[in-house]
């Protein structure tokens, strides 16, 4: 079960919650800002937040995270590389659009892992390493749910943007065409600052 929905912060970013419906455990995916929220809306649903993923190190997808600390202990993963946005308000671009944010303590995953909840440890949640938007950026797909966490890498209608600090055009364009497109097309494409759109739909607006 897959829950999206959208926090206020400097920018407007859509937050998911991946819930094992057996078991009610669940991971949140880029928790922007609105930390106290977050928490709140899992426990009025029964739901224990496991993990904490992050596609990539930008503030407005890790800024809840500090308010989500002084009331929870939820381990934080991201990418091997993570910690060069996670622990630089400049990377992280927090220097420039409010007060300084370095998330610490971070535990890191790679290209290729599965994450999954433990009695579920067949399903969950496969790293795909996707390079552009940022250096740390990634994806994370199930192929059981069809459906793919792209987070700033490509949106409906258009990709992401290669002007911030280890933006590239050339592994951004590589990361969609090799790891986006060849996923089956009636995957669903859920990302940071969009509606939802499908692998096909997006395959036909562009040639990269």
């Amino acid at each position: 079960m897959i829950y999206a929905i959208p926090v206020t912060g400097r920018f407007e970013t859509n937050y998911y919650f991946y819930v094992d419906n057996a078991t009610k455990r669940c991971f949140l995916i880029d928790p922007g800002a609105e930390g106290r929220r977050l928490l709140d809306f899992a426990r009025e649903n029964g739901w224990v937040i496991e993990k904490i993923l992050l596609t990539h190190g930008h503030f407005d997808h890790m800024g809840g995270i500090p308010e989500i600390r002084r009331s929870a202990d939820i381990p934080v993963y991201a990418f091997e590389n993570a910690d060069l946005y996670l622990l630089n308000p400049m990377k992280n671009l927090s220097r420039y659009c409010g007060p300084d944010i370095t998330i610490p303590d971070v535990q890191h995953f790679h290209d290729g892992d599965r994450i999954a909840f433990p009695e579920a440890a067949d399903s969950g949640l496969k790293v795909l390493h996707t390079p552009g938007h940022t250096e740390d950026s990634v994806v994370f797909y199930s192929a059981e749910e069809k459906v793919v966490f792209v987070g700033d890498t490509i949106f409906k209608g258009s990709i992401g943007s290669t002007a911030y600090p280890g933006g590239n055009e050339r592994d951004l364009a590589e990361s969609i065409t090799r790891r986006i497109f060849t996923l089956p097309d009636d995957t669903t494409l859920l990302s940071g600052h969009s509606e939802q759109t499908t692998v096909g739909a997006e395959k036909g607006r562009y040639t990269l």
